[in-house]
């Protein structure tokens, strides 16, 4: 299947039934075992051109939303965008070069993040270029002491 033909049949149901090929109860369950992944990869590990990256945000969305859960899907998508542009973790200096891959690393989790959320996530990225966290922080998953000091969980 090419890209193109990920979108033909039920594309949501192949998604999940991938998720649970590989032993997971959901579609959060999995990416949160491979919370460095960034989205494209994930869609890779579920079934190369028979799932996309758009399709596994959708379904990763849709779960958040259903358990109350899109503050920490946006913490989770902050660490996917930071692992894939920053491997080695926050650079050490906020020259121009890395000021502007910081800034489009930001501008990409905002774009993946659901509307009811970009403003909060617009506040985060811009108390992190604020106020830099240290060089090397390399943040593995969504429960990141400094993510959840940027982003906490809304009171239910």
């Amino acid at each position: 299947m090419s890209e193109g033909h990920s979108w033909e049949g039920n594309w949501k149901v192949r998604l999940y039934e991938r998720a649970r090929e590989r032993g997971y109860d959901s579609l959060t369950g999995f990416a949160e075992a491979h919370p460095t992944l960034p989205l494209v990869e994930l869609a890779q590990e579920l079934g190369g051109d028979a799932v996309n990256a758009v399709q596994v945000f959708s379904g990763l969305v849709a779960e958040a939303e259903r358990n109350n859960k899109l503050t920490r899907l946006a913490r989770g998508q902050l660490v996917r965008e930071l692992s894939e542009s920053f491997p080695k973790g926050w650079p050490a200096t906020l020259d121009d070069e890395s000021r502007f891959e910081v800034a489009m690393t930001l501008g990409s989790w905002t774009a993946f993040t659901p509307e009811t959320h970009k403003e909060r996530v617009k506040r985060a990225g811009d108390a992190l270029l604020a106020n830099p966290p240290p060089a090397g922080w390399r943040p593995l998953g969504p429960d990141d002491e400094l993510l959840r000091t940027l982003l906490p969980d809304e009171e239910a």
